[in-house]
């Protein structure tokens, strides 16, 4: 692990898989400002280091991310919601989608509030089975915010998601799963091996295309088709201009596994 502006995250980058740690496992990984930032902070290293081809973001101890600590909110020197929405959870939704490489959350425990809609903004959830997700927000006379508003209707229909938001049901990884709120869950004792197959995997892969798809499925939520066909001819020609592309081909044509460097 790497030094972090703040100790309630742990970040590290090894054989091009980094990894951000949250990590207040007493308080179940309830977000404050020192993390909030610190999250940010890693997250701004992630997008500019050439080296990383893949993030996955984790909680440590026995949850992802109960979400807010409430503590911070009803503290009189502390920021009020109106900051804490727009200075800590807005910045981490939009850095996670703008980052061009894939991002992983690796969700065990409970993943409620804005904990569970920075999950969802991330590109691939893998979750351990005994995980559940909740809009918890309802509970105490808020609106879903880090992006939830946005992102589970695209993923689950607005029809459910509007439920999920009003009622605060807890979702369990198997139902997210089965609705398409999430990529996969898995049993507990296959989530570690799964999470590091899966980052493993997504290491070894083109990833300047990986982010162009990434760009390209961002824009087609506003887009019109016939703008969407012509980002996917300008994408498609930065494409192929890369190294991985002439790699891919040769491959191919060779019969053999590619051996892609993400150039």
């Amino acid at each position: 692990m790497s030094l972090s502006p703040h100790e309630s995250v742990l970040f590290s980058n090894q054989q091009g898989i980094a990894t951000i740690t949250l990590n207040r496992p007493e308080v179940y990984n309830s977000f404050n400002r020192p993390m909030a930032l610190a999250v940010q902070y890693h997250l701004d290293q992630v997008a500019s280091d050439p080296s990383v081809r893949v993030l996955v973001i984790r909680g440590n101890g026995k949850a992802f991310s109960a979400g807010q600590d409430l503590k911070e909110v009803v503290d009189p020197n502390g920021p009020d919601l109106t900051r804490i929405v727009s200075d800590h959870f807005n910045p981490i939704a939009q850095r996670i989608r703008a980052i061009e490489k894939p991002v992983i959350a690796g969700v065990h425990g409970v993943a409620a509030g804005a904990g569970a809609n920075i999950a969802l903004a991330c590109d691939l959830v893998l979750a351990a089975e005994s995980a559940t997700f909740i809009q918890a927000f309802s509970k105490i006379g808020l609106i879903p915010d880090s992006g939830g508003t946005y992102f589970l209707p695209r993923l689950v229909g607005l029809a459910r998601a509007t439920a999920l938001m009003m009622l605060g049901d807890r979702v369990s990884a198997r139902e997210a799963e089965q609705i398409g709120m999430i990529y996969r869950s898995v049993p507990d004792v296959d989530f570690e091996n799964s999470l590091e197959q899966l980052q493993n995997k997504l290491a070894q892969m083109p990833t300047i295309a990986l982010g162009l798809t990434k760009r390209a499925l961002n824009d087609s939520m506003e887009n019109g088709l016939s703008i969407q066909l012509r980002l996917e001819e300008l994408f498609q020609t930065t494409a192929s201009q890369t190294e991985d592309y002439q790699e891919g081909v040769r491959a191919f044509l060779e019969k053999r596994a590619p051996d892609f460097k993400g150039k």
